[in-house]
């Protein structure tokens, strides 16, 4: 006897997919900027990323391409709501909001939009396992499948002359950034870049667990490395801003319906 004839597979176009949006005017997509702004920020709060008042993800405005949105300074990542956010010019000076900016950590970040065009988010934050990397001098070593996403795309700035409060030191990071996604700042911690604000938020959550990776793995012995050819292939397969974006929808899932008020 044969038994009961198996179900089809349905048809590719009816099952879901979430892609990166299409906006049909610029105000749609700053608001869609804006909230993913928020909701990244929330994310790197829960994840431990703040430290004190430093600590800063910005994202190009899509009308005026030389002002940014950044977290409003002295307000907990945990907290910051969509109409919280602070929009800036690339002198760090306010043009639309509530709060004063973080001119210190702005410097960096207006300088790497200024270099790159192709960004529109940049994250920056004194995490645990980033600073101690840093702390090291060390790059990532291609150990995982998610250290292979950054497998020669992110490089160390190797110096360290305090607080960067100048353009000209902003524009020595932004040039060692070059066109990859990810720099390691020597003794002071990680700084990813994308073309959305998801993609730059995944890269820095991956870019941290990494670090995480390679310095647990380095204490309890001597990590094995993937080879170059395979290091390479497998950046070329998960080390674009598209698979970021889509590695990141978790999380923003999780957040904007845990935390609806992020949209306020």
């Amino acid at each position: 006897m044969h038994g009961p004839t198996p179900p089809l597979p349905l048809p590719t176009d009816r099952l879901r997919f979430a892609m990166p949006p299409m906006h049909e005017s610029l105000e749609d997509e700053r608001r869609h900027r804006k909230e993913r702004l928020a909701g990244a920020l929330r994310i790197f709060g829960r994840l431990g990323y703040e430290d004190g008042v430093s600590g800063h993800i910005t994202a190009r405005d899509p009308e005026y391409s030389d002002c940014f949105w950044v977290n409003p300074f002295g307000i907990p990542f945990r907290h910051v709501t969509v109409s919280d956010l602070v929009l800036a010019n690339q002198d760090g000076q306010v043009v639309d909001g509530r709060y004063h900016v973080n001119q210190a950590a702005f410097t960096v970040h207006a300088q790497v939009h200024a270099a790159r065009p192709d960004v529109v988010a940049v994250a920056h934050c004194h995490s645990v396992h980033g600073r101690a990397l840093a702390a090291l001098g060390e790059l990532l070593e291609p150990i995982t499948q998610e250290s292979c996403a950054f497998y020669e795309d992110h490089t160390l700035y190797d110096a360290y002359t305090g607080v960067a409060v100048d353009a000209e030191e902003g524009r020595r990071i932004a040039a060692a950034l070059g066109s990859r996604k990810a720099l390691v700042l020597r003794n002071h911690g990680l700084l990813t870049v994308g073309d959305s604000v998801d993609a730059a938020a995944w890269w820095f959550v991956s870019m941290e667990r990494s670090c995480q990776v390679q310095l647990t793995a380095q204490a309890a012995g001597r990590p094995v490395r993937i080879d170059h050819r395979m290091a390479v292939a497998t950046r070329e397969q998960v080390g674009g801003d598209l698979v970021a974006w889509i590695n990141y929808q978790p999380m923003w899932q999780e957040v904007s319906r845990s935390e609806p008020d992020l949209l306020s």
